[in-house]
């Protein structure tokens, strides 16, 4: 996460995964929410940069960008599962 200590971005990443897995109706445990938010996030970012957009480095706005990238990855391992 662009701007964020470990903790913040642990904890940040742990509700992205976490409400995107409400969104998108998955059944992930609390380890698997951190790792979908961070890398969520991390994927996000890197797409928002490829189209010119760069995220402010503040809390809110990383929970956002992680969940909507949890959200992509939620859709795209279902996707290939299929």
């Amino acid at each position: 996460m662009n701007g964020l200590g470990i903790l913040a971005s642990i904890i940040v990443g742990g509700l992205a995964g976490w409400i995107a897995s409400m969104i998108m109706k998955a059944d992930t445990g609390l380890f698997l929410n951190i790792i979908l938010g961070i890398v969520g996030a991390i994927v996000a970012n890197f797409l928002l940069g490829i189209l010119g957009i760069m995220a402010s480095p503040t809390v809110v706005a990383q929970l956002i960008v992680g969940i909507i990238g949890a959200c992509i990855l939620i859709g795209v391992v279902r996707a290939v599962r299929r």
